[in-house]
């Protein structure tokens, strides 16, 4: 095995060969499993998430050459199913319900996604010198930064983004740990605390509990009952969406010639595949919300349909290439989020709304529903997890939307 695992490096060939699919797939599913279960076995794996665990271990097995860089499994299966699949299922998104119940922190939402839409073109303006692929880093990251990791994978795949996919996604994780530790700060300085009401951090101080808050909120992260049926349904339910969403790109996009910069746009923004299934998802959730409600499973499946993207996002990168463009993909998303910030908390207290509302509204634009809803658990705000995990889904639905409006812009 050495000898041959030898030979491969000085042949500059793979261990695995590109047609090797199923040798591939084993590796492919087994990593992504590691991840999954690192992540929820360890602390220190769940601080850096298991989606960045597959991602490291796809560009180790690359640059090792393990694997190949392209292959049918990676290129087609995943790419051209996976992912369309794993976005319906992810976007169980009722708008009438976000509308209803969230309050002025939906209002804090938008503010903070336009401040994220005018930070990437700033970023790009300054940064569009230093990397020729910023158009689409652009597009992926407003995505990333109003929805979540759903939105980078159908932006990632609108614009064959390619290998600069992998190093923005190492760029994002360092940016995250740093700015989750600055909004729990912010929640603490007396410099917000004196400018802006926090009646939920007084309340939480006032009764020296966090754990009414944390267990009321539970069932967020419990293990669900799925069954066969359930299984069937969700995948019957999205291969549906994404024949539809297809259907619709294709007949649409070919009534808007491709001409000039806005119609350009318009094509580019009504022939996209995900911009209908985000579409035709969004309306089955809120105008079928009964027979949704019946889809057991699909934010588990998708999730994973997900990770798998992720670890194949990993693959084509170069550790070296990861090494020279971190720094300035760091610095585009640093640009990106710090005019978020500015936008919630400007817009935050001009409109005098509660600190932790702001707080929780740039969480669930930047990092989505899951990180807003936990941080709102970890703090004890139990009254806002909830309105946390509906603005953070809302954020899935506008979030390719404007990811590509972005990249149509930009002439990603």
């Amino acid at each position: 095995m050495f000898a041959k695992l030898f030979e491969s490096w000085l042949g500059r060939s793979t261990l695995i060969a590109a047609d090797d699919t199923w040798a591939l797939l084993a590796l492919l599913c087994l990593s992504v499993g590691l991840a999954v279960w690192l992540e929820q076995r360890y602390l220190w794996a769940s601080k850096i998430s298991g989606a960045l665990i597959a991602l490291l271990i796809a560009l180790a097995a690359s640059n090792l050459s393990v694997i190949p860089t392209k292959c049918v499994l990676y290129d087609d299966i995943i790419w051209g199913y996976a992912v369309p699949l794993g976005i319906p299922l992810l976007l169980q998104c009722n708008m009438r319900r976000i509308w209803k119940e969230t309050g002025r922190m939906l209002l804090l939402f938008l503010i903070g996604s336009v401040g994220t839409v005018m930070g990437a073109f700033a970023a790009y303006g300054l940064l569009r010198a230093r990397i020729p692929e910023l158009a689409a880093v652009a597009a992926m990251m407003t995505g990333s930064y109003i929805g979540g990791g759903v939105n980078f994978a159908a932006l990632a795949t609108e614009f064959d983004a390619g290998e600069i996919a992998g190093a923005a996604t190492v760029a994002d994780n360092l940016l995250m740990a740093i700015y989750f530790f600055a909004l729990l700060l912010f929640a603490g300085m007396n410099f917000f605390r004196k400018r802006y009401s926090h009646p939920h951090i007084d309340a939480v101080e006032q009764s020296g509990d966090l754990m009414g808050a944390r267990t009321q909120a539970a069932a967020y992260w419990s293990r669900k009952d799925i069954s066969l049926k359930d299984i069937a349904l969700d995948i019957a339910y999205a291969a549906a969406v994404v024949y539809l969403a297809k259907c619709a790109a294709g007949a649409v996009g070919a009534l808007i010639p491709d001409a000039g910069v806005a119609l350009h746009m318009l094509h580019t923004f009504f022939g996209s595949e995900y911009v209908w299934i985000t579409t035709i998802s969004m309306a089955f959730a809120t105008f079928a919300e009964r027979q949704a409600a019946q889809l057991h499973g699909a934010q588990e499946i998708g999730t994973y349909f997900v990770y798998l993207f992720l670890f194949v996002i990993g693959v084509p990168a170069s550790i070296s290439e990861i090494l020279t463009r971190t720094p300035l993909l760091l610095a585009f998303t640093g640009i990106m989020v710090a005019m978020n910030m500015l936008f919630c908390f400007v817009g935050g207290r001009l409109l005098h709304f509660d600190l932790e509302d702001i707080i929780l509204a740039s969480n669930a634009n930047i990092g989505g529903p899951t990180t807003a809803a936990g941080m709102a658990i970890s703090q004890g705000w139990s009254a806002l997890v909830g309105p946390a995990m509906l603005v953070g889904t809302f954020g899935y639905v506008i979030g390719t939307y404007l990811g590509i409006l972005v990249g149509g812009v930009l002439g990603a």
